[in-house]
């Protein structure tokens, strides 16, 4: 590798390229030098001497890559605890499992999890780590979606709670202070400060940790958020994984507190049976509160459901698909669907064993999973079909490109996946007559309005807006004649704020913010309420917005 960023920095210096011929230029030589990968601009600058760096940023970008999906996403994982209700009999994690001391549900060999055991599970370090990766990557981070990982985050003690998010924060602010200057960044401090040029996959030395910790100290919640609103790199979204019984009102009151818009809910099954079978520690019932209450609050929800649970066969799977979409008490906005995995030192591991517990094939998963697309609705994005934990560690190993399977499944059968994630404008072609669609559902008892910008050629989405008239009253900023946008999202890629990119900020969001506002007119709702990142507010103030809460409300 090092012969090429010798080789280009030779090039760039004596031949002056256009900045737009730098791209051939790269492709060429990592052809010619057979690299794994194209570096990045930002890694040939951090290879050249510092005389030469001057000279090279006139002829390199250093505006960085865009994501898909719009917002560069920075996962933490929380220290390993033990789950209030005992142990559920599938969960291969937590303190004393098999793979000793890990987060809740995870083996300690995900890729979130190994960097949360490196940084000792300090949410400040895996921070620091994960934004010099994505630096080095040529991501932008601007825009980030924060995800607590690692089990029921509401059943921690709830000082644990705000420290774990205040470091959050503290570690976007400080990033942002650290090695920004005028909205840029400073390459040479960023280099000095992580001991640059070493490869990004390379682990962090435990001297720059103590430089990171060094940078910590204390703070509070308010603070952090209130400068999170204005920083470089802004928190517009966090999300948190819960157990429907650690997910009701108490529960949904503090996680607005900390600065949540999403949660992850553990729904796993629409059966009291299996629910006790798999010793959940609940039942259909608090799943279906726990829906209500969250939905009432502004949340969007994320069900993680799982197929091939003890007591359950591919009619049943298929059936709790339909369920899902047809029962008013469900319908989710995004899913993660897991097969139900095997692992050692599990109670159902045992079972398999003793014959009493037979795990789905590959084959079987992607059969149940395309069959279940077929009930799947315009209003839903399927995140994932497979858990993030290598099928190595697991017995009845499912095969990791689970979804290609899926893919394939579906084809054979002629089934089209109508979900978000399927019609993302990122994965077709963009063409440029957008229409604007409106589709309104009833759920937990609230009325839903999923508008969203759709390609009129190809149906591919281009964003949309979640609104809800709630169902019952649970804060005193939800008036009776309030309505909640809990979710304005727009696809394209990650635009540094301000600045008009290849889909966002070109107006689409605030026609969909229109439109709700027009519907919602309409339907003689007298307040808007937004649940917003705390990152997301300036935004919302430029539009009329002002903070109520943990909202932003315009009346």
């Amino acid at each position: 590798m090092q012969d090429f960023f010798n080789k280009i920095i030779e090039e760039i210096k004596t031949k002056k390229y256009k900045k737009e011929e730098i791209d051939k230029l790269k492709t060429k030589l990592a052809k010619e030098f057979s690299t794994k990968r194209i570096p990045t601009n930002i890694e040939i600058l951090l290879k050249a001497d510092k005389k030469d760096q001057t000279l090279l940023k006139k002829y390199i970008h250093t505006k960085t890559t865009r994501t898909i999906s719009g917002v560069a996403p920075v996962a933490v994982m929380t220290k390993p605890s033990a789950c209030p209700h005992g142990r559920c009999t599938m969960c291969p994690g937590g303190l004393k499992s098999a793979f000793g001391d890990t987060p809740q549900s995870y083996t300690g060999h995900e890729p979130a999890t190994m960097r949360g055991k490196r940084a000792d599970y300090d949410a400040y370090i895996q921070i620091f780590n994960r934004l010099e990766q994505y630096i080095l990557l040529g991501h932008n981070i601007d825009k980030v979606e924060l995800i607590i990982m690692g089990g029921t985050f509401p059943a921690t003690p709830k000082e644990y709670q705000e420290e774990f998010v205040t470091d959050c924060f503290k570690a976007l602010n400080d990033f942002s202070k650290e090695f920004f200057r005028k909205n840029e960044l400073d390459i040479d401090k960023f280099k000095e400060f992580f001991e640059l040029p070493h490869t990004f996959e390379e682990d962090m030395t435990q001297k720059i940790i103590e430089k990171i910790k060094k940078l910590k100290k204390k703070s509070t919640l308010e603070k952090e958020q209130k400068k999170n609103e204005k920083a470089k790199v802004r928190c517009i979204g966090l999300t948190i994984e819960t157990k429907p019984d650690w997910g009701l009102l108490k529960h949904g009151n503090e996680m607005l507190r900390l600065g949540c818009t999403r949660v992850e809910l553990g729904v796993q099954t629409l059966y009291d049976d299996v629910l006790k079978k798999i010793n959940r520690g609940h039942t259909l019932k608090e799943t279906i509160e726990s829906i209500k209450i969250l939905k009432d609050l502004g949340f969007k929800l994320n069900f993680h459901f799982m197929i091939g649970l003890p007591l359950m066969n591919r009619e049943r799977d298929i059936q709790a698909f339909r369920e899902l979409f047809e029962n008013e008490n469900f319908r989710p906005d995004m899913m993660k669907i897991y097969p139900c995995m095997v692992s050692r030192g599990t109670l159902l591991y045992l079972e398999m064993k003793s014959g009493n517990f037979k795990p789905l094939t590959t084959e079987q998963a992607a059969d149940i999973i395309s069959e279940g697309e077929m009930f799947v609705e315009k209003y839903c994005r399927i995140m994932r079909v497979q858990r993030d934990i290598p099928p190595k560690f697991m017995e009845n190993g499912i095969l990791s490109n689970l979804r290609q399977h899926v893919d394939e499944a579906a084809n054979k059968k002629g089934i089209i996946c109508q979900c978000i994630r399927c019609r993302e404008l990122g994965r077709h072609d963009p063409d440029d007559k957008i229409i604007y669609n409106t589709m309104e559902y009833n759920a937990s008892e609230g009325k839903e309005f999923f508008i969203s910008a759709d390609t009129k050629k190809q149906d591919a989405i281009v964003g949309f807006v979640r609104m809800r008239y709630p169902s019952q009253i649970l804060r005193k900023e939800i008036t009776k004649d309030s309505a909640i946008i809990r979710e304005l999202h727009v696809y394209g890629s990650v635009v540094p704020i301000g600045e008009s990119g290849l889909i966002q900020h070109k107006g689409v969001g605030k026609e969909l913010l229109r439109l709700a506002e027009k519907q919602a007119k309409k339907d003689r709702k007298k307040k808007l309420v937004v649940i917003s990142g705390i990152g997301a507010r300036e935004y919302y103030k430029k539009l009329g917005y002002k903070q109520e809460g943990p909202y932003m409300v315009k009346k």
